[in-house]
């Protein structure tokens, strides 16, 4: 008997989400790819499906639960979450709003050093599926991994979930040190703090300090502040340029989700107390408070103190 092909649903049809639909495809996976301006319906894209991968962006990812909520799906698919941001509203990840909405679905992370027109051409990568369901994580590197694209399983969705959400401020910072022509010296300094801010960051909010030194964490550090494919390193390039943040903004195709993430983050340090310094300086610079050079002052002035 021929073993049914299992079906993944992909809910966004950006760049991202059809990236993962050119891998899950590969692999003789039935895939449905819906976005809100695709011809089926919801229900119709969700029904039978073994996973539902959400690839929408933060601001869609309220929307889509409730869209979801109001079908009332009858079966427990796996849920796999591709975003990464953190909600203006409650300050949490994605991960979380997904599962408060469905406790009864297992719920998989996915992050990594994936830009998405390098998948989209076959070129090798590898990112990370993290779960507390074990089995659920594998079930989904079983279908999306192959020769091109390498899958890692973890047990911290917390932490990688972070690790992705948190590089793409320190990716505004590292277009903005390019932008300036600073150097690689300065560069190197920048993305070797950039990471114990982050662990910071993660540790505070319940995560595993290891993970962070993965893929999800060091890992797409490296890929997003080095790439100009990166919308956020993008954004603090152009800022570096002298545009403004709308005309930055309006520039960049896609949204760079390191400037909701930012202001986030400064809500969270407010009320945990922590020190962010990068994100600090980041965040001057969008709301128009500092420019390019005083923030990088700033950066280089702070008070001397062990590594």
């Amino acid at each position: 008997m021929t073993e049914r092909k299992r079906i993944l649903t992909i809910l966004g049809a950006g760049v991202w989400g059809c990236a993962l639909a050119t891998l899950a495809s590969r692999n003789h996976c039935k895939v449905r790819l819906w976005s809100r301006r695709s011809s089926a319906t919801l229900s119709s894209a969700v029904s039978g499906a073994d996973i539902l991968l959400s690839a929408v962006s933060m601001g869609g990812v309220r929307p889509t639960i409730e869209k979801l909520l109001k079908i009332k799906i009858s079966h427990s698919p796996i849920l796999v979450t591709a975003t990464k941001g953190l909600d203006p509203l409650t300050t949490g990840t994605p991960s979380q709003i997904w599962q408060e909405a469905f406790p009864q679905c297992p719920l998989v992370v996915l992050s990594g050093p994936n830009l998405s027109p390098e998948i989209e051409q076959g070129l090798p990568a590898a990112t990370v599926v993290a779960s507390s369901d074990l089995k659920a994580a594998e079930t989904v590197q079983s279908t999306l991994a192959n020769d091109s694209f390498r899958i890692y399983v973890n047990d911290d969705p917390l932490g990688t979930e972070l690790g992705g959400t948190l590089k793409n401020i320190m990716a505004i910072a590292a277009g903005v040190c390019d932008g300036l022509e600073l150097g690689t010296n300065a560069k190197a300094a920048l993305l070797t703090r950039a990471l114990p801010e982050m662990i910071r960051v993660g540790t505070c909010l319940g995560a595993t300090s290891s993970t962070f030194f993965g893929l999800s964490g060091l890992g797409d550090l490296l890929a997003t502040c080095n790439s100009p494919l990166s919308r956020n390193y993008q954004v603090g390039y152009r800022l570096a340029q002298g545009q403004s943040l709308e005309q930055t903004l309006a520039a960049v195709k896609g949204i760079a989700e390191g400037v909701n993430t930012t202001k986030v983050l400064m809500k969270i340090a407010s009320s945990e107390g922590l020190r962010v310094p990068i994100t600090q300086e980041i965040y001057g610079l969008l709301e128009g408070k500092t420019t390019p050079q005083q923030a990088v002052g700033a950066l280089m002035e702070r008070d001397l103190k062990p590594e």
